[in-house]
Protein backbone atom coordinates (compact mmCIF):
# COMPACT_ATOMS: atom_id res chain seq x y z
CA UNK A 1 0.00 0.00 0.00
CA UNK A 2 1.11 3.54 -0.72
CA UNK A 3 -0.36 6.97 -0.08
CA UNK A 4 -0.65 9.80 -2.57
CA UNK A 5 2.55 11.25 -1.05
CA UNK A 6 4.43 8.21 -2.43
CA UNK A 7 3.30 8.81 -6.03
CA UNK A 8 6.03 9.02 -8.65
CA UNK A 9 6.12 8.54 -12.41
CA UNK A 10 6.27 4.86 -13.30
CA UNK A 11 4.65 3.60 -10.08
CA UNK A 12 2.17 0.80 -10.83
CA UNK A 13 -1.14 0.81 -8.96
CA UNK A 14 -3.69 -2.01 -8.65
CA UNK A 15 -7.24 -0.66 -9.00
CA UNK A 16 -10.39 -2.58 -9.95
CA UNK A 17 -8.33 -5.76 -10.57
CA UNK A 18 -6.29 -3.95 -13.22
CA UNK A 19 -2.77 -2.52 -13.27
CA UNK A 20 -2.31 1.20 -13.92
CA UNK A 21 1.02 3.00 -14.32
CA UNK A 22 1.33 6.65 -13.29
CA UNK A 23 2.40 8.74 -16.29
CA UNK A 24 2.06 12.19 -14.68
CA UNK A 25 0.86 13.49 -11.33
CA UNK A 26 0.38 16.85 -9.69
CA UNK A 27 -0.34 17.69 -6.05
CA UNK A 28 -2.98 20.45 -5.92
CA UNK A 29 -3.75 22.51 -2.82
CA UNK A 30 -6.65 24.80 -3.63
CA UNK A 31 -7.37 27.87 -1.51
CA UNK A 32 -10.62 26.31 -0.37
CA UNK A 33 -11.20 22.65 0.35
CA UNK A 34 -8.90 19.67 0.84
CA UNK A 35 -5.76 18.97 -1.17
CA UNK A 36 -5.86 16.37 -3.94
CA UNK A 37 -3.62 14.68 -6.49
CA UNK A 38 -4.44 14.86 -10.18
CA UNK A 39 -2.93 12.01 -12.23
CA UNK A 40 -2.73 10.62 -15.73
CA UNK A 41 -2.60 6.84 -15.49
CA UNK A 42 -2.09 4.26 -18.21
CA UNK A 43 -3.62 0.79 -18.21
CA UNK A 44 -0.57 -1.48 -18.38
CA UNK A 45 -2.26 -4.14 -20.52
CA UNK A 46 -4.48 -2.10 -22.87
CA UNK A 47 -2.40 1.11 -23.06
CA UNK A 48 -5.49 3.26 -22.41
CA UNK A 49 -4.68 6.55 -20.65
CA UNK A 50 -7.20 8.14 -18.28
CA UNK A 51 -7.24 11.09 -15.88
CA UNK A 52 -7.94 10.23 -12.25
CA UNK A 53 -8.10 12.41 -9.16
CA UNK A 54 -7.20 11.10 -5.69
CA UNK A 55 -7.87 12.86 -2.38
CA UNK A 56 -4.60 13.68 -0.60
CA UNK A 57 -3.47 11.00 1.83
CA UNK A 58 -5.62 8.22 0.34
CA UNK A 59 -4.07 4.75 0.49
CA UNK A 60 -3.75 2.96 -2.86
CA UNK A 61 -2.67 -0.63 -3.48
CA UNK A 62 0.56 -0.86 -5.46
CA UNK A 63 1.73 -3.72 -7.62
CA UNK A 64 5.26 -5.04 -7.79
CA UNK A 65 6.53 -4.79 -11.33
CA UNK A 66 9.92 -6.30 -12.04
CA UNK A 67 11.70 -4.63 -14.98
CA UNK A 68 14.51 -6.72 -16.41
CA UNK A 69 16.93 -6.31 -19.27
CA UNK A 70 16.39 -9.23 -21.61
CA UNK A 71 17.77 -10.24 -24.98
CA UNK A 72 15.44 -10.93 -27.89
CA UNK A 73 16.33 -14.34 -29.31
CA UNK A 74 13.82 -15.28 -32.01
CA UNK A 75 10.20 -15.49 -33.11
CA UNK A 76 8.92 -19.06 -32.89
CA UNK A 77 6.08 -18.40 -35.34
CA UNK A 78 3.55 -17.20 -32.80
CA UNK A 79 5.43 -15.74 -29.84
CA UNK A 80 8.63 -13.77 -29.33
CA UNK A 81 11.26 -15.46 -27.15
CA UNK A 82 13.42 -13.42 -24.76
CA UNK A 83 16.24 -14.50 -22.46
CA UNK A 84 17.17 -13.04 -19.08
CA UNK A 85 20.91 -12.24 -19.22
CA UNK A 86 21.49 -13.09 -15.55
CA UNK A 87 19.47 -16.29 -15.02
CA UNK A 88 19.39 -17.41 -18.68
CA UNK A 89 15.66 -18.14 -18.26
CA UNK A 90 13.68 -17.88 -21.49
CA UNK A 91 10.17 -16.49 -21.70
CA UNK A 92 7.66 -16.32 -24.54
CA UNK A 93 5.85 -13.04 -25.10
CA UNK A 94 2.75 -12.68 -27.26
CA UNK A 95 2.82 -10.12 -30.09
CA UNK A 96 -0.02 -8.12 -28.49
CA UNK A 97 2.16 -7.53 -25.41
CA UNK A 98 4.96 -6.06 -27.53
CA UNK A 99 2.62 -4.04 -29.70
CA UNK A 100 3.83 -1.98 -32.65
CA UNK A 101 7.44 -2.10 -31.42
CA UNK A 102 7.72 -5.70 -32.66
CA UNK A 103 8.44 -4.42 -36.16
CA UNK A 104 11.76 -2.98 -34.94
CA UNK A 105 12.98 -6.05 -33.01
CA UNK A 106 16.33 -7.44 -34.13
CA UNK A 107 17.81 -10.69 -32.87
CA UNK A 108 20.17 -10.17 -29.91
CA UNK A 109 18.65 -6.73 -29.16
CA UNK A 110 18.49 -5.86 -25.46
CA UNK A 111 15.06 -4.65 -24.32
CA UNK A 112 13.33 -4.12 -20.98
CA UNK A 113 10.58 -6.58 -20.12
CA UNK A 114 8.22 -5.66 -17.27
CA UNK A 115 6.93 -8.67 -15.35
CA UNK A 116 4.19 -8.98 -12.74
CA UNK A 117 3.72 -12.28 -10.92
CA UNK A 118 5.63 -14.08 -13.67
CA UNK A 119 3.55 -12.65 -16.53
CA UNK A 120 5.07 -10.23 -19.06
CA UNK A 121 3.16 -6.93 -19.03
CA UNK A 122 4.95 -4.93 -21.70
CA UNK A 123 8.24 -4.69 -23.58
CA UNK A 124 10.20 -1.44 -23.87
CA UNK A 125 12.56 -1.17 -26.82
CA UNK A 126 15.42 1.32 -26.81
CA UNK A 127 14.15 4.71 -28.01
CA UNK A 128 16.46 4.55 -31.03
CA UNK A 129 17.36 1.45 -33.01
CA UNK A 130 19.88 1.08 -35.82
CA UNK A 131 18.54 -0.80 -38.83
CA UNK A 132 19.79 -1.45 -42.36
CA UNK A 133 17.63 -0.54 -45.37
CA UNK A 134 16.87 -3.80 -47.18
CA UNK A 135 14.98 -2.19 -50.07
CA UNK A 136 14.11 1.30 -51.29
CA UNK A 137 13.61 2.89 -54.69
CA UNK A 138 16.31 5.26 -55.94
CA UNK A 139 15.54 8.95 -55.39
CA UNK A 140 14.64 11.02 -58.45
CA UNK A 141 17.23 13.52 -59.66
CA UNK A 142 16.17 17.09 -58.88
CA UNK A 143 13.81 16.10 -56.06
CA UNK A 144 16.31 16.68 -53.29
CA UNK A 145 15.45 20.32 -52.59
CA UNK A 146 11.79 19.58 -51.81
CA UNK A 147 12.57 17.62 -48.67
CA UNK A 148 10.42 14.79 -49.98
CA UNK A 149 10.34 11.29 -48.61
CA UNK A 150 9.96 7.78 -49.97
CA UNK A 151 9.14 4.43 -48.38
CA UNK A 152 11.98 2.14 -47.33
CA UNK A 153 11.77 -1.43 -46.05
CA UNK A 154 14.08 -2.12 -43.12
CA UNK A 155 15.85 -5.43 -42.35
CA UNK A 156 13.13 -6.27 -39.80
CA UNK A 157 10.40 -5.87 -42.44
CA UNK A 158 9.19 -2.53 -41.06
CA UNK A 159 8.38 0.13 -43.65
CA UNK A 160 9.24 3.73 -42.79
CA UNK A 161 9.45 7.04 -44.64
CA UNK A 162 13.01 8.22 -45.40
CA UNK A 163 14.55 11.17 -47.27
CA UNK A 164 15.12 10.72 -51.01
CA UNK A 165 18.93 10.43 -50.70
CA UNK A 166 18.76 7.16 -48.68
CA UNK A 167 19.84 4.03 -50.60
CA UNK A 168 19.48 0.29 -50.12
CA UNK A 169 22.15 -0.91 -47.67
CA UNK A 170 22.33 2.35 -45.66
CA UNK A 171 22.28 1.98 -41.88
CA UNK A 172 19.71 4.29 -40.29
CA UNK A 173 18.81 5.45 -36.81
CA UNK A 174 15.04 4.98 -36.30
CA UNK A 175 12.74 6.07 -33.46
CA UNK A 176 11.19 2.82 -32.17
CA UNK A 177 8.15 4.64 -30.73
CA UNK A 178 6.77 5.99 -33.99
CA UNK A 179 9.02 4.67 -36.78
CA UNK A 180 10.43 8.11 -37.53
CA UNK A 181 13.69 8.51 -39.46
CA UNK A 182 16.37 10.13 -37.24
CA UNK A 183 19.45 10.01 -39.46
CA UNK A 184 22.12 7.89 -41.10
CA UNK A 185 24.69 5.98 -39.09
CA UNK A 186 28.22 6.23 -40.45
CA UNK A 187 30.35 3.13 -40.60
Amino acid sequence: MATTADFKNGLVLRMDDQLWQIQEFQHVKPGKGPAFVRTKIKNVLSGKIVDKTFNAGVKVETATVDRRDMTYLYNDGTDYVFMDGETFDQISVQPATIGDGARFLLENMTVQVAMHEGNPLYVELPVTVELIVSQTDPGLQGDRSTGGTKPATMETGAEIQVPLFINTGDKLKVDSRDGGYLGRVNG
